[in-house]
């Protein structure tokens, strides 16, 4: 809790707030300092493997050598089997704070989503939806945080994550999910937060077929969604919502004009 003033009625009394937590998080991999990844403090060590994974420089737990994580120096110290490439060009992305990725996959066209997905029911988003919110403890406390969650075909919430960037959220449940052993293709993806082209390209990276957001997309995330198959749903919010995407996938028809 920190000391506040509190204006009211037309007076300002002093007053307790929870304020969100901001922790900068150096990332070393095989000797190199490659990133400082601004996030909410918990769980670091899903951060650091999501985000190893999304950036495509691990794709299982046994490429970790070492992760460890010393929260007293704010250094993660991870050594990945293989070798870093000698130039990395980072991208700032349009995430929170502005976020960095060192490739943007699916921008070109070239990430396809395979298999045999059957219809999605609408009402199994919305019932996505409405658990994010429910795990929410952070925003119901004292806002300032992101929410995202996978969930299966049935509505139920598989993993959920929370961050201060919404970037931050996508890496999170990448890392839980490789180091948990959990499959996140053919899954289910809801976010609280607008979805960007990087956010579009790490779902399509994870082989997730539909994302639903109650804010809207960007132009780029939708070209993505377009070209790897992924159904994208923003403003879901009530009764409604807005397909940019691949409707093709709900269980629903879109009605001719």
């Amino acid at each position: 809790m920190k000391d506040v003033h509190v204006y009211a009625d037309g007076k300002l009394l002093p007053g307790k707030a929870e304020v969100v937590g901001e922790f900068p998080l150096v990332l070393r991999v095989n000797d190199r300092e490659l990133v400082t990844l601004i996030a909410s403090p918990h769980d670091l060590r899903f951060l650091v493997a999501g985000f190893l994974r999304l950036q495509g420089f691990v794709n299982r737990v046994e490429d970790f050598l070492m992760l460890s994580v010393c929260r007293d120096y704010g250094i993660a110290n991870v050594r990945i089997r293989g070798e870093l490439p000698r130039e990395l060009k980072p991208i700032l992305t349009s995430g929170c704070g502005t976020g960095i990725t060192y490739a943007l996959p699916g921008a070109g066209g070239t990430a396809r989503l395979s298999g045999i997905r059957k219809p999605v029911a609408p009402g199994a988003v919305f019932a996505l939806m409405e658990q994010l919110f429910l795990h929410a403890e952070q925003y119901k406390s004292h806002g300032g945080v992101h929410s995202a969650a996978v969930g299966d075909l049935d509505g139920r919430i598989l993993l959920h994550a929370e961050d201060i960037g919404r970037h931050n959220t996508f890496d999170r449940l990448a890392g839980e999910a490789l180091l948990s052993g959990v499959d996140l293709s053919g899954r289910l993806l809801v976010t609280s937060g607008r979805i960007s082209a990087e956010m579009a390209a790490k779902a399509a990276a994870l082989g997730i077929p539909l994302i639903a957001s109650c804010t809207s997309p960007t132009d780029l995330a939708i070209i993505i969604c377009q070209e790897a198959g992924i159904t994208l749903i923003g403003y879901l919010r009530g009764a409604r919502f807005q397909v940019y995407a691949h409707p093709e996938l709900l269980s629903i028809r879109p009605v001719s004009a």
